[in-house]
């Protein structure tokens, strides 16, 4: 059975939001599938001269579920983090007084998900943020890689659901599909001469399933932090069960901001003298002075390739500023996850853990 519903974006997203429609309505006949109806936009942002902001539902959306695509991050529409939150929470409390169903957030990349630590005198962001969107009526949040799985804890299932979906999967697929290519690549290059390593111990979940994936030896740096000041690494200890000398080695981490870390780490990295390093990320931050680090590693030799996903906006001029940058879209997932809240199907063929032998074997398992 399929729900009634409508797709519209906040002014961050409409471009993801119509490839997202594309690709849905490769699946199946979805209507209406825009965010526009007879070429007037679903919502509507105005600002007032004093700066406030309000945002107004321009055609009826009762009883319908509705999917609002949004980013406060970087994005299409050249819009600051404050300016795109308060347009979400505006936009959320627009649909929910004009009595839709339900809503749905489609947030691929919540920017504030590393402000989750409760045990310091701070704010914390990504509470403040669920909560406010809870308390305006939002039923169901779906993201990719939240930067802890504890921050799922945060939201009362009563209240409103959650899915974190592992974008981790994507960028296996690539790896896969351009890197490796068949069974005889993943047998007689990757597993012998691949390595994949973790920033820190937090982020060894993340390299170790790449590592089980493609049955490759898993590398950690041990990072000891400076709490005292933001994105701040005292020291590095590598740890590792192989010898790193000769190896391909891909840095895997769920995002890259300022890119400190992943600098740090192959400075570390380079006196054991691999063969490469890669770095492999979900959300392509680059905050300043992202763009100048990695620039000044590839020009010295010490990083090759840098592989993300579009969940953080990726104009054009991205790449030619970013040396050896590869983007993968996150559109067509986007659109396999509408289709199975849209008809409420299960949602467990897009989460099962990645096996690289598996999907060589049959690429199509993971494109159901």
């Amino acid at each position: 059975m399929m729900n009634e519903f409508i797709v519209t974006a906040t002014r961050s997203m409409r471009d993801y939001a119509s490839r997202v429609v594309g690709h849905l309505t490769k699946f199946a006949s979805f209507a209406p599938l825009a965010d526009t109806i007879n070429g007037v936009e679903i919502l509507q942002t105005d600002r007032f001269a004093d700066g406030e902001t309000e945002v107004e539902v321009n055609t009826s959306i009762r009883g319908k579920d509705v999917i609002l695509f949004t980013s406060c991050a970087r994005n299409e529409a050249g819009i600051g983090v404050n300016e795109a939150k308060i347009e979400l929470y505006h936009a959320v409390d627009a649909l929910k007084r004009s009595q839709a169903k339900r809503i749905f957030v489609f947030e691929p990349f919540v920017s504030c998900s590393r402000s989750d630590r409760t045990a310091r005198r701070s704010s914390v962001g990504l509470w403040v943020h669920f909560k406010i969107l809870t308390s305006l009526g939002t039923k169901h949040i779906v993201t990719y890689q939240l930067h802890s799985d504890k921050s799922k804890s945060m939201l009362d299932p009563a209240n409103c659901a959650i899915d974190d979906v592992p974008a981790m999967t994507l960028l296996e697929k690539y790896l896969c599909d351009i890197y490796i290519k068949d069974i005889e690549g993943l047998e007689k290059i990757v597993r012998p001469h691949w390595a994949f390593c973790a920033v820190d111990a937090g982020g060894e979940k993340l390299a170790r399933g790449f590592a089980n994936g493609f049955g490759s030896p898993l590398v950690v740096a041990h990072k000891q932090r400076d709490y005292s000041k933001v994105n701040t690494i005292e020291s590095i200890n590598i740890l590792s069960a192989e010898p790193i000398e000769g190896k391909v080695l891909w840095i895997v981490d769920d995002m890259v901001d300022t890119a400190g870390s992943v600098t740090s780490l192959i400075q570390a990295l380079a006196p054991f003298k691999p063969a490469e390093v890669n770095i492999i990320a979900v959300h392509a931050i680059f905050s300043p002075p992202a763009a100048e680090r990695l620039n000044r590693l590839s020009e010295e030799g010490l990083l090759h390739r840098i592989i993300v996903t579009d969940t953080v906006y990726c104009p054009h001029s991205i790449p030619e500023k970013v040396l050896n940058l590869e983007v993968v879209s996150s559109t067509e997932l986007s659109a396999k996850i509408l289709r199975t809240i849209i008809t409420n199907n299960p949602m467990g063929k897009l989460l099962r853990v990645f096996d690289a032998e598996t999907y060589l074997k049959s690429p199509n398992l993971f494109n159901q």
